[in-house]
């Protein structure tokens, strides 16, 4: 298989994953696999295709930095409900122990959950923070 394919492969793997996060970091790593691919059609050379991918990169989240920045602020009034849910009450439906995630039920909403201690099937919690599609809890 050629060395372009693997980058490209590995372009298209950060662009999914890009949109899973939507920070715009992944995507520029993406475009910079994508660039270090079409260095590959002229030198066999990975240390050359790994920076020139880098530099695309690089020069990407550079110039485009104050960009999403902006787009991000501009998004006044935008209100995300989900961050309501650090304060509510809820109860464990799968223990939780200290490394091993288990979920909580929170109003009517099931939640993967972690904890720094073990907390057990029915025990009442509270949330305490909330990342992505887990939250932090703890024993009330």
């Amino acid at each position: 298989m050629s060395t372009s394919l693997y980058w490209v492969i590995a372009g298209i793997i950060l662009v999914i994953a890009e949109m899973t996060t939507l920070t715009f970091y992944l995507l520029w790593l993406g475009v910079g696999a994508f660039v270090a691919a079409g260095a590959a059609h002229f030198t066999d050379n990975i240390l050359i295709q790994i920076l020139v991918g880098c530099a695309a990169a690089l020069i990407l989240t550079l110039f485009t930095r104050p960009l999403t920045r902006n787009v991000r602020h501009s998004a006044k009034g935008f209100y995300d409900p989900y961050q309501d849910i650090v304060g509510k009450p809820g109860t464990v439906v799968e223990p939780i122990a200290p490394h091993r995630m288990g979920q909580v039920r929170i109003g009517s909403e099931i939640w993967s959950a972690t904890a720094t201690e073990e907390i057990a099937k029915g025990a009442a919690i509270v949330v305490t923070e909330r990342n992505s599609t887990i939250v932090k809890v703890q024993a009330q």
